[in-house]
């Protein structure tokens, strides 16, 4: 069985180093807000090329500090796209205000800056965009339209850490940029965690402060915050992958143009736009036939699964807000059609090739009826 990710093999090629980094954590007895998590927010703000980094509990947690810091409150509107993982929309959710849904681009399957415009009410507070599966937003054409209408923008990064938009890395270019460490991830922990970049002192400030029960001096709070800190052990397992993480990135890119030149002919390959380097958390492609090809490709032993299955308008935890089929259609047409097959850096060649031969031998197979 090729799966769709296995992380036994990353494991094994670090492993010296991070053992020895988290028994160095284990000798310290420092394990909160100690050293480590200061030297790999540091290590990432840089690597980013921000000017702050503030680790935190998880990619969740992330999302939600950097709202509110921007100034999201209860009652306030946030546009964000319907097709991706929950965490986008229960973020704003969980703070009181309302997602409000917007279309994506049928192509990156991110945000369409088109769509933002008509979504817009005096209630709108903020934009959040999502770097689906590793590929940037059009972040100049969503930046324009946020400078126009006076409104922060919260970039999504959990799946594109070291993704390029012109230059720029994922996460710097909006008013925060919220990134997860959730083991799947491209820099992906031993558990949870999660970090906030920002090229502002004060919203720096201010998630600090929300991380930490809203204090910014001991047993001294200023608001209501949370429990929300990157703990020691995950920031050292972190900051050993992060050393990695560039040439990890590059073998995603080696693996998915493997898959895109043998299998163009067969489906739609995922699109990388113009100035854009995609660091491919997924590779997802569309097809017409997914259903039936999902189930051939998992029978013939190769791992490959839907990234989303139902957006989170047609979702029942959202069912109250009325949306119905149709409403999105750029969004529904991907939830039908898109399929990701299996990646990760440790990917062999010869894994490669069996996976583009499976989809091959399907292509090769007479079409159902029915």
């Amino acid at each position: 069985m090729i799966p769709i990710l296995e992380l036994k093999t990353q494991y094994a090629e670090i492993r010296e180093e991070v053992e020895r980094a988290v028994c160095d954590v284990m000798a310290r007895t420092h394990y909160i807000l100690g050293p480590e998590v200061t030297a790999f927010e540091n290590e990432f703000a840089e690597w980013n090329g921000a000017s702050h980094a503030i680790g935190c509990a998880s990619g969740t947690d992330a999302l939600v500090l950097a709202l509110k810091a921007v100034g999201v409150k209860p009652g306030d509107e946030v546009i964000a796209p319907p097709f991706t993982f929950m965490a986008t929309a229960g973020a704003v959710s969980s703070i009181g205000a309302q997602p409000v849904f917007c279309d994506v681009e049928a192509g990156s399957f991110n945000l369409d800056p088109a769509q933002i415009e008509k979504h817009i009410t005096p209630r709108t507070k903020a934009i959040e965009v999502v770097h689906l599966y590793g590929h940037p937003a059009d972040m100049n054409a969503i930046l324009e339209i946020a400078r126009k209408h006076n409104l922060k923008v919260v970039e999504d990064c959990a799946q594109a850490t070291g993704a390029l938009y012109h230059g720029k890395k994922v996460g710097t270019m909006g008013d925060a940029g919220a990134f997860s460490f959730f083991p799947s991830k491209n820099l992906g922990g031993a558990g949870d965690g999660g970090m906030v970049l920002t090229n502002s002192i004060d919203i720096d400030e201010r998630v600090r402060c929300l991380r930490g029960h809203g204090s910014r001096r001991k047993y001294f709070h200023d608001e209501l915050g949370t429990n929300s800190r990157l703990d020691e052990l995950q920031a050292a397992v972190l900051r050993v992958k992060l050393r990695h993480l560039e040439r990890w990135n590059e073998k995603r890119r080696a693996v998915a143009a493997q898959y895109t030149a043998a299998l163009q002919n067969f489906i739609t390959p995922p699109p990388t736009g113009a100035g854009c380097q995609h660091v491919y958390h997924q590779y997802t492609l569309r097809t017409s036939r997914r259903d039936e090809m999902m189930a051939y490709l998992n029978e013939k032993g190769v791992g490959a699964i839907i990234y989303y299955p139902l957006a989170l308008h047609l979702q029942q935890v959202y069912a109250s807000m009325g949306h119905k089929l149709g409403d999105f259609p750029v969004t529904e047409k991907a939830q039908a059609e898109v399929l990701s097959l299996p990646m990760f850096p440790e990917l062999t060649s010869a894994q490669v090739e069996q996976v583009v031969q499976t989809v091959k031998d399907f292509h090769s197979q007479p079409v159902q009826a029915g």
